[in-house]
């Protein structure tokens, strides 16, 4: 059995370039190893599926330099205008894909209060977990969700200074909350870089980028594409909703998972953090992140439900994923995991 590729921390605590899925990828790729060859043009990313491997390592690699950057590649691209103008027919394959997928989006209200009604009998990856889940599941679990937890605030503090008064005042208090009300050791993303040393995975930031598939990518772009863009401010307000009101129930029954299946004490206390802080994170982004907001701007209540209906389409397509592989008692990830690693300390 092969184990997944290894992207590997370095001195600098940034990851090396992921490995290219395909010629767009390849092609941003070479760009940031410093290779001047040409870039994508608008009829090749045209032509990439919106939602694949290729187009969304290539988005990825460049949302990247936004962020730790990778290992060797330089600061300065971060604003290479070549880069930036290959980003944007990328976002823009993405965002037309996204609303013409989502345009039977309903009124905020609606997106909002279909999220808010639990089934009787709940379904999707972590009601799976919860039930019947096996511990090598639950590794790949958080080997998925790596990508985006380890950074877990980050992207939503672009759109602080873009809002006023209480849609202002509620993200900075909710985000407060997820980076550890000023201890660092509470900061949510250290909680889960600890929850996976206790699964035997390297908690190392961007570790597992290249193990996982192109919906875990889609569902991780689509937080930086909306936070980077001032115009989808309304946007970025409807997803950090879908996962604050989402969050509560979910961590409920992962935190039954990871007792269930003996994941470690870590493990166990970063689900019930979620259980108890996004309770209360669910009632502030309802009413005043996005009720603050909209009263201030209402013409951009079509903007935040479009980031409702999209973030769901994203995670439903991940959980669909998922679960079809796991259900064939096969690999969710794009190589199956090697065994459990030595336990390293959290930086």
């Amino acid at each position: 059995m092969t184990t997944a590729p290894q992207t590997v921390r370095t001195a600098s605590g940034a990851p090396e370039v992921p490995e290219a899925r395909g010629e767009v990828s390849r092609a941003v790729r070479r760009r940031l190893l410093g290779d001047p060859g040409a870039l994508p043009d608008g009829p090749e990313i045209a032509r990439c599926d919106p939602y694949g491997e290729d187009l969304q390592l290539a988005l990825h690699l460049c949302y990247a330099l936004h962020y730790r950057g990778y290992d060797g590649v330089p600061d300065t691209l971060e604003w290479d205008p070549h880069l930036l103008r290959t980003r944007a027919l990328l976002e823009h394959r993405f965002e037309s894909a996204l609303r013409h997928d989502c345009r039977h989006r309903g009124s905020v209200d609606e997106e909002l209060g279909a999220l808010l009604v639990e089934p009787a009998e709940a379904t999707g990856v972590s009601a799976f977990l919860a039930s019947r889940g096996e511990r090598w599941q639950v590794r790949e679990y958080a080997a998925l969700r790596s990508v985006s937890q380890l950074r877990e605030a980050d992207p939503y503090l672009w759109v602080v200074p873009r809002l006023r008064g209480r849609a202002k005042a509620a993200m900075v208090a909710i985000e407060y909350d997820e980076f550890g009300c000023g201890r660092a050791d509470r900061m949510h993303e250290r909680l889960y870089a600890e929850l996976m040393v206790d699964l035997g995975l390297d908690p190392a930031y961007g570790r597992y980028v290249d193990a996982v598939g192109a919906e875990t990518l889609a569902a991780v772009n689509l937080s930086t594409f909306l936070a980077l863009h001032r115009r989808l401010r309304g946007a970025l307000v409807g997803h950090f909703a879908v996962v604050e009101v989402t969050s509560p129930p979910a961590a409920g029954r992962l935190v039954e998972a990871m007792r269930r299946t003996g994941a470690g004490p870590a493990a166990e206390r970063y689900y019930d953090e979620h259980v108890e802080a996004d309770a209360v994170h669910e009632q502030l982004v309802r009413r005043e992140a996005v009720g603050g907001l909209l009263e201030d701007e209402p013409d951009l209540a079509s903007d935040v439900a479009l980031g409702i209906a999209a973030t769901v389409l994203l995670e439903d397509r991940l959980g669909d994923r998922v679960l079809a592989a796991w259900a064939e008692d096969r690999s969710a990830l794009r190589a199956p995991l090697g065994p459990v690693e030595p336990a390293r300390g959290v930086r």
